[in-house]
C-alpha cells in the first residue's frame, strides 16, 4: 500500500483562485458572467420610469437572429449564443478569457407589465427590452379622508 501525503490546506488554494477571478471579473466589468457549471450569463440592468420598465443587457459580438427574448406573466428570459472562433490545432494560447457558448438569463420584472406591447433593440451589443407598464403596475396616489 502507497502512503499518500495528505495536505489540509490543497483547497484552498483552489478556493483561492476562484476568488480571484471572481473579483477579477467584477472589477473588469466583463459583460458575460460565468455561473455554476460555467453557465454563461449576460450583466443586466433593470429601471423603471413612471411609465415604463427598461431592461438592458450586455451581449457584445451576438446577432440578432442568435438571441431568443421570452416573457412569461413577470419575467424576462433571454436566451443566446456567443460564437466562437474557429481554432486550428497548431495554435498554442496562453491566455484564453472570451467566453463562447449559450447563455440563458431569466429576469424577474419588478411590476406588471403589457408585455404584448414590447419592444427590443439590439444596439453596439447592448440589447434593450422596454415595456409599458400596465395599470396595475403603475403607482396610484390615494386620497387621504380626514375625520375628526
Amino acid at each position: 500500500m502507497a502512503a499518500t501525503h495528505w495536505d489540509p490546506l490543497e483547497g484552498l488554494t483552489t478556493l483561492r483562485k476562484e476568488m480571484d477571478r471572481a473579483f477579477e471579473d467584477f472589477f473588469r466589468g466583463r459583460p458575460f458572467q460565468t455561473r455554476e457549471r460555467g453557465a454563461l450569463e449576460p450583466a443586466v440592468d433593470v429601471s423603471e420610469t413612471p411609465d415604463t420598465v427598461v431592461v438592458k443587457a450586455q451581449v457584445p459580438g451576438v446577432r440578432r437572429e442568435h438571441l431568443q427574448l421570452t416573457i412569461t406573466e413577470d419575467t424576462l428570459t433571454i436566451k443566446g449564443e456567443v460564437q466562437g472562433e474557429e481554432v486550428s490545432k497548431d495554435r498554442t494560447f496562453y491566455q484564453r478569457e472570451i467566453r463562447h457558448g449559450s447563455f440563458h438569463r431569466a429576469i424577474p420584472l419588478p411590476v406588471a407589465v403589457r408585455s404584448e406591447q414590447a419592444k427590443a433593440q439590439l444596439k453596439d451589443g447592448i440589447l434593450e427590452v422596454t415595456f409599458p407598464k400596465s395599470e396595475q403596475g403603475k403607482a396610484k396616489d390615494i386620497p387621504i379622508d380626514v375625520s375628526e
